[in-house]
Protein backbone atom coordinates (compact mmCIF):
# COMPACT_ATOMS: atom_id res chain seq x y z
CA UNK A 1 0.00 0.00 0.00
CA UNK A 2 1.50 3.60 -1.12
CA UNK A 3 1.94 5.99 1.30
CA UNK A 4 2.88 9.53 1.42
CA UNK A 5 6.45 10.43 1.96
CA UNK A 6 6.00 14.61 2.09
CA UNK A 7 4.72 16.05 5.15
CA UNK A 8 2.41 18.93 5.40
CA UNK A 9 4.09 22.12 7.78
CA UNK A 10 0.91 21.25 10.21
CA UNK A 11 2.45 17.40 10.36
CA UNK A 12 6.35 18.36 11.08
CA UNK A 13 4.99 21.16 13.66
CA UNK A 14 2.59 18.53 15.16
CA UNK A 15 5.64 16.23 15.37
CA UNK A 16 7.99 18.52 16.36
CA UNK A 17 5.43 19.52 19.35
CA UNK A 18 5.25 15.80 19.93
CA UNK A 19 8.97 15.46 20.41
CA UNK A 20 9.34 18.15 22.45
CA UNK A 21 6.23 17.45 24.60
CA UNK A 22 8.08 14.26 25.65
CA UNK A 23 11.21 15.57 26.73
CA UNK A 24 9.50 17.80 29.15
CA UNK A 25 8.96 16.19 32.83
CA UNK A 26 6.06 15.07 34.11
CA UNK A 27 5.92 17.73 36.41
CA UNK A 28 5.61 20.33 33.54
CA UNK A 29 2.66 18.25 32.38
CA UNK A 30 1.12 18.23 35.54
CA UNK A 31 1.38 22.12 36.48
CA UNK A 32 -0.15 22.39 32.49
CA UNK A 33 2.64 23.96 30.96
CA UNK A 34 2.73 21.60 27.92
CA UNK A 35 4.81 22.96 24.63
CA UNK A 36 1.79 22.57 22.56
CA UNK A 37 -0.10 25.63 24.83
CA UNK A 38 2.87 27.16 24.53
CA UNK A 39 2.84 26.97 20.61
CA UNK A 40 -1.00 27.73 20.49
CA UNK A 41 -0.68 30.52 22.48
CA UNK A 42 1.72 32.10 21.02
CA UNK A 43 0.26 31.70 17.09
CA UNK A 44 -2.96 33.16 18.64
CA UNK A 45 -1.68 36.09 19.58
CA UNK A 46 -0.37 36.66 16.47
CA UNK A 47 -2.86 35.39 14.23
CA UNK A 48 -6.23 36.05 16.28
CA UNK A 49 -8.12 39.30 15.49
CA UNK A 50 -11.77 38.22 16.08
CA UNK A 51 -11.44 38.56 19.80
CA UNK A 52 -9.54 41.15 22.09
CA UNK A 53 -10.43 38.67 25.36
CA UNK A 54 -7.41 35.57 25.52
CA UNK A 55 -9.07 32.39 25.56
CA UNK A 56 -7.12 28.87 26.01
CA UNK A 57 -5.85 27.22 22.93
CA UNK A 58 -6.49 23.63 21.81
CA UNK A 59 -4.00 21.95 19.59
CA UNK A 60 -6.08 20.06 16.95
CA UNK A 61 -3.66 17.15 15.84
CA UNK A 62 -3.87 16.02 11.88
CA UNK A 63 -4.13 12.93 12.86
CA UNK A 64 -4.74 11.20 9.15
CA UNK A 65 -1.09 13.10 7.59
CA UNK A 66 0.09 10.01 6.33
CA UNK A 67 -3.27 8.20 5.47
CA UNK A 68 -3.08 6.93 2.39
CA UNK A 69 -6.49 7.47 1.15
CA UNK A 70 -7.45 10.51 -0.25
CA UNK A 71 -11.02 12.38 0.08
CA UNK A 72 -13.42 11.29 -2.32
CA UNK A 73 -17.25 11.66 -1.94
CA UNK A 74 -19.99 9.67 -3.70
CA UNK A 75 -21.53 10.94 -6.65
CA UNK A 76 -24.87 10.65 -6.05
CA UNK A 77 -24.67 12.98 -2.89
CA UNK A 78 -26.56 16.22 -4.00
CA UNK A 79 -29.55 14.14 -4.72
CA UNK A 80 -29.58 11.56 -1.51
CA UNK A 81 -28.97 14.30 0.26
CA UNK A 82 -32.28 16.09 -0.32
CA UNK A 83 -34.35 12.59 -0.31
CA UNK A 84 -32.94 11.93 3.16
CA UNK A 85 -33.17 15.30 4.68
CA UNK A 86 -36.54 15.39 3.93
CA UNK A 87 -37.52 12.13 5.12
CA UNK A 88 -36.13 13.18 8.08
CA UNK A 89 -37.72 16.38 8.54
CA UNK A 90 -41.03 14.35 7.72
CA UNK A 91 -40.78 12.69 11.27
CA UNK A 92 -40.85 15.63 13.25
CA UNK A 93 -38.36 14.74 15.49
CA UNK A 94 -36.89 18.14 17.03
CA UNK A 95 -38.23 21.28 16.81
CA UNK A 96 -37.58 23.48 13.51
CA UNK A 97 -34.71 25.53 15.73
CA UNK A 98 -33.22 21.87 16.26
CA UNK A 99 -34.07 20.06 12.94
CA UNK A 100 -32.45 23.49 11.31
CA UNK A 101 -29.48 22.69 13.34
CA UNK A 102 -29.41 19.17 12.65
CA UNK A 103 -29.64 19.72 8.84
CA UNK A 104 -26.35 21.69 9.35
CA UNK A 105 -24.30 19.20 10.54
CA UNK A 106 -24.93 17.65 7.32
CA UNK A 107 -25.16 13.96 8.00
CA UNK A 108 -25.91 12.70 4.17
CA UNK A 109 -22.27 14.31 3.63
CA UNK A 110 -20.93 12.06 6.24
CA UNK A 111 -22.54 8.98 4.35
CA UNK A 112 -21.53 10.11 1.09
CA UNK A 113 -17.81 10.78 2.08
CA UNK A 114 -17.77 7.31 4.36
CA UNK A 115 -19.43 5.31 1.30
CA UNK A 116 -17.67 7.27 -1.50
CA UNK A 117 -18.45 3.85 -4.15
CA UNK A 118 -21.42 3.10 -2.91
CA UNK A 119 -24.44 2.33 -5.64
CA UNK A 120 -27.09 4.42 -5.69
CA UNK A 121 -29.70 1.98 -4.15
CA UNK A 122 -26.75 1.63 -1.50
CA UNK A 123 -25.90 5.13 -0.46
CA UNK A 124 -29.78 6.87 0.31
CA UNK A 125 -30.20 3.94 2.87
CA UNK A 126 -27.01 5.03 4.35
CA UNK A 127 -27.41 8.51 4.42
CA UNK A 128 -30.90 7.38 6.82
CA UNK A 129 -28.46 5.46 8.74
CA UNK A 130 -26.32 8.41 9.63
CA UNK A 131 -29.37 10.44 10.45
CA UNK A 132 -30.90 7.67 12.73
CA UNK A 133 -28.07 7.19 14.75
CA UNK A 134 -27.71 10.99 15.30
CA UNK A 135 -31.68 10.94 16.47
CA UNK A 136 -30.13 8.21 18.78
CA UNK A 137 -27.52 10.06 19.92
CA UNK A 138 -29.32 13.32 20.69
CA UNK A 139 -32.27 11.35 22.59
CA UNK A 140 -30.27 9.24 24.19
CA UNK A 141 -27.77 11.99 25.70
CA UNK A 142 -31.16 13.96 27.43
CA UNK A 143 -32.53 10.75 29.03
CA UNK A 144 -32.38 8.64 31.83
CA UNK A 145 -30.79 5.33 31.52
CA UNK A 146 -34.28 3.59 32.12
CA UNK A 147 -35.74 5.21 28.97
CA UNK A 148 -32.81 4.56 26.95
CA UNK A 149 -33.28 1.57 27.69
CA UNK A 150 -36.68 1.38 26.61
CA UNK A 151 -35.52 3.24 23.30
CA UNK A 152 -33.22 0.34 22.49
CA UNK A 153 -35.99 -2.23 22.38
CA UNK A 154 -38.52 -0.10 20.42
CA UNK A 155 -35.14 0.17 17.87
CA UNK A 156 -33.95 -3.29 17.60
CA UNK A 157 -38.41 -4.35 17.50
CA UNK A 158 -38.70 -2.19 14.55
CA UNK A 159 -35.17 -3.42 12.97
CA UNK A 160 -36.87 -7.71 13.56
CA UNK A 161 -40.26 -6.40 12.08
CA UNK A 162 -39.67 -3.73 9.56
CA UNK A 163 -42.92 -3.72 7.86
CA UNK A 164 -45.21 -3.66 11.05
CA UNK A 165 -46.80 -0.09 11.91
CA UNK A 166 -45.22 1.27 14.75
CA UNK A 167 -47.42 1.37 17.50
CA UNK A 168 -49.21 4.96 18.10
CA UNK A 169 -47.65 6.97 20.79
CA UNK A 170 -44.42 5.26 20.67
CA UNK A 171 -41.11 7.26 20.48
CA UNK A 172 -40.25 8.45 17.02
CA UNK A 173 -36.98 6.38 16.91
CA UNK A 174 -38.81 3.10 16.38
CA UNK A 175 -40.25 4.90 13.14
CA UNK A 176 -37.63 6.16 11.82
CA UNK A 177 -35.68 2.92 12.43
CA UNK A 178 -38.10 0.74 10.37
CA UNK A 179 -38.10 2.59 7.29
CA UNK A 180 -34.76 2.89 7.46
CA UNK A 181 -34.24 -0.36 7.60
CA UNK A 182 -37.28 -1.48 5.53
CA UNK A 183 -35.48 0.29 2.99
CA UNK A 184 -32.25 -0.91 3.06
CA UNK A 185 -33.05 -4.78 3.48
CA UNK A 186 -34.94 -4.41 -0.40
CA UNK A 187 -30.99 -4.17 -2.12
CA UNK A 188 -28.95 -5.51 1.08
CA UNK A 189 -27.37 -9.25 1.00
CA UNK A 190 -28.14 -11.42 3.87
CA UNK A 191 -24.73 -11.85 5.62
CA UNK A 192 -25.15 -7.56 5.65
CA UNK A 193 -28.57 -7.70 7.26
CA UNK A 194 -27.72 -10.43 9.81
CA UNK A 195 -24.17 -8.55 10.80
CA UNK A 196 -25.84 -5.20 10.61
CA UNK A 197 -28.84 -5.95 12.89
CA UNK A 198 -26.02 -7.96 15.53
CA UNK A 199 -23.94 -5.07 15.66
CA UNK A 200 -26.58 -2.40 16.52
CA UNK A 201 -27.85 -4.23 18.80
CA UNK A 202 -24.39 -4.74 20.48
CA UNK A 203 -24.21 -0.77 19.66
CA UNK A 204 -27.47 0.54 21.29
CA UNK A 205 -26.46 -1.83 24.43
CA UNK A 206 -23.47 0.29 24.72
CA UNK A 207 -25.25 3.20 24.17
CA UNK A 208 -27.81 2.21 27.40
CA UNK A 209 -24.63 1.09 29.50
CA UNK A 210 -23.18 4.89 28.62
CA UNK A 211 -26.41 6.47 30.44
CA UNK A 212 -25.54 5.16 33.38
CA UNK A 213 -22.36 6.38 33.57
CA UNK A 214 -23.44 9.73 32.97
CA UNK A 215 -25.98 9.00 35.39
CA UNK A 216 -23.42 8.11 38.08
CA UNK A 217 -20.51 10.70 36.79
CA UNK A 218 -18.87 7.60 35.91
CA UNK A 219 -15.25 8.52 34.26
CA UNK A 220 -13.66 5.13 33.28
CA UNK A 221 -10.23 4.97 32.58
CA UNK A 222 -8.42 3.95 29.28
CA UNK A 223 -9.14 0.40 28.82
CA UNK A 224 -12.28 0.10 30.03
CA UNK A 225 -13.28 3.31 27.71
CA UNK A 226 -12.40 1.42 25.03
CA UNK A 227 -14.55 -1.49 25.51
CA UNK A 228 -17.50 0.63 25.77
CA UNK A 229 -16.39 3.52 23.15
CA UNK A 230 -15.88 0.84 20.44
CA UNK A 231 -19.40 -0.16 20.84
CA UNK A 232 -21.27 3.82 21.48
CA UNK A 233 -19.46 4.90 18.11
CA UNK A 234 -21.49 3.00 16.13
CA UNK A 235 -18.72 1.93 13.41
CA UNK A 236 -19.31 -1.74 13.78
CA UNK A 237 -22.69 -1.49 12.31
CA UNK A 238 -21.62 1.17 10.06
CA UNK A 239 -18.92 -0.70 8.90
CA UNK A 240 -21.51 -3.79 8.37
CA UNK A 241 -22.80 -1.53 5.95
CA UNK A 242 -19.73 -1.67 3.20
CA UNK A 243 -21.39 -5.00 2.75
CA UNK A 244 -24.70 -4.35 1.35
CA UNK A 245 -23.87 -5.45 -2.06
CA UNK A 246 -21.04 -8.19 -0.86
CA UNK A 247 -21.44 -12.18 0.26
CA UNK A 248 -18.55 -12.50 1.83
CA UNK A 249 -19.14 -15.69 4.23
CA UNK A 250 -18.89 -15.55 8.27
CA UNK A 251 -15.36 -17.74 7.73
CA UNK A 252 -13.64 -15.28 5.73
CA UNK A 253 -15.11 -11.93 8.05
CA UNK A 254 -13.47 -13.57 11.12
CA UNK A 255 -9.93 -14.56 9.33
CA UNK A 256 -7.72 -12.50 12.24
CA UNK A 257 -6.09 -10.05 9.62
CA UNK A 258 -9.48 -8.97 8.41
CA UNK A 259 -10.44 -8.80 12.67
CA UNK A 260 -7.64 -6.77 13.49
CA UNK A 261 -8.00 -3.86 10.22
CA UNK A 262 -12.40 -3.74 11.26
CA UNK A 263 -11.19 -3.04 15.17
CA UNK A 264 -8.14 -0.90 14.14
CA UNK A 265 -10.59 1.29 11.65
CA UNK A 266 -13.04 1.23 14.71
CA UNK A 267 -10.96 2.78 17.28
CA UNK A 268 -9.40 5.22 14.53
CA UNK A 269 -12.57 6.64 13.93
CA UNK A 270 -13.90 6.92 17.72
CA UNK A 271 -10.28 8.50 18.56
CA UNK A 272 -10.50 11.14 15.40
CA UNK A 273 -14.73 11.69 16.65
CA UNK A 274 -12.95 12.69 20.36
CA UNK A 275 -10.70 14.48 19.19
CA UNK A 276 -12.72 16.97 17.32
CA UNK A 277 -15.88 16.90 19.35
CA UNK A 278 -14.13 17.10 22.99
CA UNK A 279 -14.45 21.38 22.83
CA UNK A 280 -18.36 21.78 22.02
CA UNK A 281 -18.63 18.88 24.25
CA UNK A 282 -16.82 19.93 27.52
CA UNK A 283 -18.77 23.68 27.05
CA UNK A 284 -21.89 21.87 27.38
CA UNK A 285 -20.52 19.84 30.40
CA UNK A 286 -21.10 16.37 28.48
CA UNK A 287 -17.20 15.44 27.89
CA UNK A 288 -16.97 12.09 30.77
CA UNK A 289 -17.37 10.02 27.50
CA UNK A 290 -14.37 10.83 25.44
CA UNK A 291 -11.32 9.65 25.26
CA UNK A 292 -9.63 13.35 26.31
CA UNK A 293 -11.04 13.82 29.39
CA UNK A 294 -9.96 9.82 30.29
CA UNK A 295 -6.81 10.71 29.61
CA UNK A 296 -6.20 14.33 31.03
CA UNK A 297 -8.47 12.10 34.11
CA UNK A 298 -5.82 8.92 34.58
CA UNK A 299 -2.53 10.73 33.58
CA UNK A 300 -2.69 13.82 34.24
CA UNK A 301 -2.00 16.01 31.95
CA UNK A 302 -3.66 18.93 30.15
CA UNK A 303 -5.95 19.01 27.54
CA UNK A 304 -3.01 19.66 24.55
CA UNK A 305 -1.23 16.62 27.06
CA UNK A 306 -4.46 14.40 25.92
CA UNK A 307 -4.33 15.30 22.19
CA UNK A 308 -0.86 14.23 21.70
CA UNK A 309 -1.57 10.93 23.68
CA UNK A 310 -4.62 10.28 21.36
CA UNK A 311 -2.62 11.41 18.03
CA UNK A 312 0.33 9.00 19.22
CA UNK A 313 -2.09 6.27 19.84
CA UNK A 314 -3.58 6.96 16.88
CA UNK A 315 -0.13 6.20 15.05
CA UNK A 316 -0.15 2.97 16.13
CA UNK A 317 -3.55 1.80 15.23
CA UNK A 318 -2.65 2.97 11.87
CA UNK A 319 0.68 0.72 11.78
CA UNK A 320 -1.61 -2.42 12.69
CA UNK A 321 -4.37 -1.61 10.64
CA UNK A 322 -1.33 -1.95 7.12
CA UNK A 323 0.34 -4.65 9.30
CA UNK A 324 -3.23 -6.45 9.02
CA UNK A 325 -3.79 -5.84 5.52
CA UNK A 326 -0.30 -7.14 4.58
CA UNK A 327 -1.44 -9.98 6.26
CA UNK A 328 -4.26 -10.26 4.29
CA UNK A 329 -4.46 -14.51 2.57
CA UNK A 330 -5.26 -14.84 -1.12
CA UNK A 331 -9.10 -16.03 -2.04
CA UNK A 332 -10.82 -17.07 -5.15
CA UNK A 333 -12.84 -15.12 -7.34
CA UNK A 334 -14.81 -13.33 -6.89
CA UNK A 335 -14.71 -14.09 -3.10
CA UNK A 336 -11.27 -12.12 -3.00
CA UNK A 337 -11.75 -8.97 -4.72
CA UNK A 338 -14.76 -8.50 -2.31
CA UNK A 339 -12.30 -8.83 0.40
CA UNK A 340 -10.94 -6.16 -1.46
CA UNK A 341 -13.54 -4.13 -1.45
CA UNK A 342 -14.49 -4.33 2.14
CA UNK A 343 -11.16 -3.56 3.25
CA UNK A 344 -10.74 -0.79 1.35
CA UNK A 345 -13.95 0.55 2.45
CA UNK A 346 -12.35 0.39 6.17
CA UNK A 347 -9.88 2.42 4.61
CA UNK A 348 -12.00 5.57 3.20
CA UNK A 349 -14.51 5.17 6.25
CA UNK A 350 -11.72 6.32 8.82
CA UNK A 351 -10.64 9.10 5.69
CA UNK A 352 -14.60 10.21 4.99
CA UNK A 353 -15.37 10.39 9.06
CA UNK A 354 -12.38 13.19 9.46
CA UNK A 355 -13.04 14.97 6.24
CA UNK A 356 -17.01 14.93 7.42
CA UNK A 357 -15.93 16.35 10.95
CA UNK A 358 -14.48 18.93 9.50
CA UNK A 359 -16.56 19.80 6.59
CA UNK A 360 -19.84 19.88 8.05
CA UNK A 361 -21.42 22.08 11.24
CA UNK A 362 -21.68 19.75 14.38
CA UNK A 363 -18.33 20.61 15.85
CA UNK A 364 -17.25 23.52 14.29
CA UNK A 365 -20.10 25.32 12.81
CA UNK A 366 -18.68 27.17 9.77
CA UNK A 367 -15.02 27.25 10.87
CA UNK A 368 -14.02 23.57 10.51
CA UNK A 369 -12.27 24.38 6.90
CA UNK A 370 -10.12 27.27 9.02
CA UNK A 371 -9.09 24.98 12.02
CA UNK A 372 -8.39 22.06 9.75
CA UNK A 373 -5.59 24.33 8.68
CA UNK A 374 -4.56 26.07 11.31
CA UNK A 375 -4.84 23.19 13.55
CA UNK A 376 -5.83 25.43 16.45
CA UNK A 377 -9.00 26.30 18.04
CA UNK A 378 -9.83 28.20 21.41
CA UNK A 379 -11.65 26.45 24.49
CA UNK A 380 -15.20 27.04 24.44
CA UNK A 381 -16.83 28.28 27.72
CA UNK A 382 -18.61 26.65 29.76
CA UNK A 383 -22.28 26.89 28.80
CA UNK A 384 -25.36 27.55 31.72
CA UNK A 385 -28.02 25.43 31.89
CA UNK A 386 -31.13 27.33 32.22
CA UNK A 387 -34.07 24.41 33.27
CA UNK A 388 -34.74 21.45 31.14
CA UNK A 389 -32.87 21.42 27.57
CA UNK A 390 -34.75 21.20 24.58
CA UNK A 391 -33.84 17.98 22.67
CA UNK A 392 -31.49 17.91 19.70
CA UNK A 393 -28.24 19.76 18.25
CA UNK A 394 -28.17 23.25 18.88
CA UNK A 395 -25.54 25.67 16.24
CA UNK A 396 -22.10 26.34 17.22
CA UNK A 397 -21.20 29.75 17.82
CA UNK A 398 -18.37 29.76 15.73
CA UNK A 399 -17.11 33.14 16.62
CA UNK A 400 -16.08 31.22 20.23
CA UNK A 401 -13.50 29.53 18.15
Amino acid sequence: METYTLFSLGALIGFIIHFTFHAVSPLIARRHKSVVNIFVAEKASATEKHSNKYSPKVFVPDILARWPWPRRINPHFAVVKEESVAWMESFGAFSPKAQHAFNRCDFSRLACLTYPMAKRDHIRPCCDFMSLVFVIDEYSDASEPSEVRKQKDVIMDALHNPHKPRPKGEWIGGEVARQFWELTIRNASKQSQKRFVATFDEYLEAVAQQAIDRSGHRIRDITSYFDIRRDTIGGKPAIALLELGLDIPDEVMSHPAIQEMALAAVDMISIGNDITSYNLEQSRGDDSHSIITIVMNEIGTDVNGAMLWAQDFHTKLEQKFHAAMAALPQWDEPLNSQVKEYCNGLGQWVRGNDDWEFEGGRYFGNRGVEIKEKRWMALMPKQRKNGTPEIGPVLVDSSQL
